[in-house]
């Protein structure tokens, strides 16, 4: 009687792209289709601001009830109030990620966020950090502003000064952070970056949903407006007692800063609606410089988006 082959080894595949392009429902078809065939699949989330509960309708996360009872993880795991980041999350969704593959399954890992996703899949290497230094630099942002702390690290750094956000106090301070530290704070990827989970493993498949950008910018305007209808703002209200106002990385995400300040009376809802829509686009062109320097991407139209592709 001859010998059964013996089944693949579980893969991780990674469904990437801008925002607004099709991710979580090409995910999920992905999971189905992987299921007819045979091969069981959960889901991983790779976005940074779906890690947060109650933080919803302005993520466009997708609800319980419409996950088509495949398993996902990683979504809702931090309060509103708690600071994630990127080396937080790594160990904690490669350990997720390992669980899956322990079960036999395969692990799609779903997001737009650029840096999380490559901590993921990719042999990732964080900037050098000292806790004590950040949180001195954080106390002089509070204190002074940006102002003096862009100064200093355009003294140590003018690439990385010109490059940084310089609207988020976070991203300064980090920069100055590793900066001082002697590191470099542009995190970008070698030409040929090394898988974390190889062909020896499995193997990684990496999937890109693209759509032309004028198509993308009317489908991302659309989508801030449907955010506004649907109750952001009534969302947000009821995360201030969560403490949302605290968090660090919460208060900052696109829609709810401009939902906090339309509470607070510092915009009407149409300034916050505009400014929303201006920093989405923004926030979307610098996905799509991200992605597209992945190597070996499969890419798919957002307006043909169909699993049996790939």
């Amino acid at each position: 009687m001859a010998d059964r082959e013996a089944p693949a080894a579980p893969a991780l595949w990674a469904v990437v792209g801008a925002t607004g392009t099709g991710k979580s429902a090409l995910s999920l078809d992905l999971a189905e289709r992987l299921e007819a065939a045979g091969r069981r699949a959960e889901i991983v989330n790779a976005d940074a601001m779906q890690l947060y509960r109650g933080m919803d309708i302005g993520t466009a996360k997708l609800p319980p009830g419409e996950r088509r009872g495949i398993p996902h993880h990683l979504f809702d795991a931090l309060e509103p109030d708690e600071e994630g980041s990127v080396a937080w999350y790594q160990p904690i969704a490669r350990q997720v990620i390992a669980e899956i593959h322990a079960r036999g399954a395969d692990a799609i890992l779903v997001g737009g966020s650029g840096l999380y996703v490559s901590s993921v899949i990719f042999d990732f290497q964080f900037p050098p950090r000292d806790d004590a230094l950040r949180a001195e630099l954080e106390v002089e942002a509070d204190r002074e502003g940006v102002a003096p702390l862009l100064e200093r690290l355009r003294e140590l750094a003018p690439d990385v000064a010109d490059a940084v956000d310089d609207r988020n106090p976070r991203r300064v301070v980090r920069a100055l952070e590793v900066a001082l530290l002697g590191g470099d704070a542009r995190v970008t990827l070698p030409d040929a970056p090394t898988l974390w989970h190889g062909v020896d493993q499995g193997g990684t498949r990496i999937v890109g949903v693209r759509c032309e950008r004028p198509v993308l910018v009317e489908r991302l305007d659309r989508r801030v407006e449907q955010m506004w209808r649907d109750g952001i703002v009534d969302e947000v209200r009821a995360l201030l007692p969560r403490g949302i106002e605290r968090g660090k990385t919460a208060s900052r995400a696109i829609g709810y800063a401009q939902a906090l300040a339309e509470l607070r009376g510092d915009m009407s809802a149409d300034e916050a609606i505009a400014e929303t829509q201006a920093l989405t686009r923004r926030y979307a062109r610098r996905q799509v410089s991200w992605f597209k320097r992945y190597p070996g991407v499969q890419w798919l139209d957002a307006l043909e988006v169909d699993a049996v592709a790939l």
